[in-house]
């Protein structure tokens, strides 16, 4: 007999048949609040700080939430930095080219600025004023093996060498590096160890390093005592260096789900196909971009195994004219049907903030189960498609 894993179905679980207007997306609140708990008994076990970074995750109807555990926010833009702003003191902001009829702005709502650059931060340090002033660093160390996510690439625009750095223009307190991208507490530390190696000549004359963000400490199986040690080893010996993390992902891991409706079901060359009222490239573009296969609930992938009674193999398919628009394959239940929900895992970080109205779909609506009760916080309309564009 064959053996394959489905989902494990939480009794709290949100309760679809609640979910009145699909596409959505849901955050699943306990367990927002679970991974909160984590983040900020780490801020309590070991000297680091926490900010979260808008770039993975900006719904911000639970920003007040999040203010009490994150201890400031990352922008990567004026908009985000505008947002960041409303509801955190601290905001560090970066990008790899800065508008020039923006960066003041920028700088008014700043705490801490990071120049991609030793050209781009001599061209704006004059301008700075007060906020505290880094550099990016390339650790030359690549964790992620598709380049698209891979800052550490051969030939990477992100970042200064090692080469290029051998001493710290005067006005710059820190250095910032992002490599990681849902990675390992032994991946932060083997991180860490190269930038000591390349960079450690400069830590005398800083303050603060930014780890970036790929730190998923909320995941299940995550080393979070290595986590700790590595930190504390790091303090006791660079005590005045403030370590800072800037995780998108870890806040809302596996916290929220994007609740779809099949909308027809189609055949062609033995490959049956559920039509959904999502689309992947509009509304889930990782799944193309990176790719994977996301995760569905009461489904299991499907990797040439016999098909056991009682279930068939499917693909996925969006709603947009891109040929391109499907996932799968999958195992589900044989007696799948138009207008059945179907719920896919893991959706609350680089999907909301990645969305596009492509071929004019309206965006998913946003809502919150909390308290075995579904909330919508945002429903979009015809005007947001036409406010898009002139």
């Amino acid at each position: 007999m064959v053996c394959f894993n489905f989902q494990d179905l939480d009794l709290n679980m949100l309760e679809v048949s609640r979910i009145n207007h699909t596409p959505a997306f849901v955050l699943e609140y306990d367990d927002f609040e679970k991974n909160l708990a984590v983040i900020k008994q780490l801020q309590q076990d070991v000297p680091c700080t926490f900010l979260l970074a808008l770039k993975g995750f900006a719904m911000h109807s639970v920003f007040s939430e999040l203010a009490q555990c994150a201890q400031g926010a990352t922008a990567s833009s004026l908009n985000e930095a505008r947002l960041a702003s409303e509801y955190f003191s601290d905001i560090h902001s970066y990008a790899p080219v800065y508008q020039e009829n923006e960066f003041a702005q920028l700088v008014e709502l700043s705490s801490h600025i990071t120049f991609n650059s030793l050209s781009e931060f001599a061209r704006y340090k004059s301008r700075i004023g007060n906020v505290l002033a880094g550099l990016r660093i390339n650790p030359e160390y690549a964790r992620v093996e598709n380049d698209l996510y891979n800052p550490c690439a051969l030939g990477s625009r992100l970042g200064i060498p090692s080469h290029a750095l051998k001493t710290l223009p005067e006005g710059i307190s820190g250095l910032h590096c992002h490599n990681l991208c849902e990675s390992s507490a032994e991946d932060m530390a083997l991180t860490l160890k190269q930038i000591e190696h390349l960079y450690g000549h400069l830590f005398s004359r800083i303050t603060y390093l930014n780890l970036g963000g790929g730190h998923l400490v909320t995941k299940k199986g995550y080393d979070l005592e290595l986590f700790k040690r590595t930190v504390s080893e790091f303090h006791t010996k660079y005590p005045h260096i403030q370590l800072y993390f800037e995780p998108g992902a870890a806040y809302v891991w596996e916290t929220g789900v994007l609740v779809s409706k099949v909308l027809d079901i189609v055949d062609n060359g033995g490959i049956t196909t559920a039509m959904l009222d999502t689309s992947f490239a509009a509304h889930m573009p990782d799944c193309l971009e990176m790719p994977y296969t996301p995760r569905v609930r009461g489904a299991a992938l499907y990797t040439g195994q016999d098909i056991p009674s009682g279930m068939m193999r499917l693909r996925f398919g969006g709603s947009s004219c891109l040929a391109g628009d499907w996932v799968g394959e999958y195992l589900y239940p044989d007696t799948i049907k138009v207008s059945d929900h179907i719920v896919f895992e893991d959706m609350m970080h680089y999907t909301m903030v990645k969305t596009t109205m492509f071929n004019g779909l309206a965006l998913p609506d946003i809502g919150i189960w909390k308290n075995d009760s579904y909330t919508v916080v945002k429903h979009f309309s015809y005007e947001d498609y036409r406010s898009r564009l002139s």
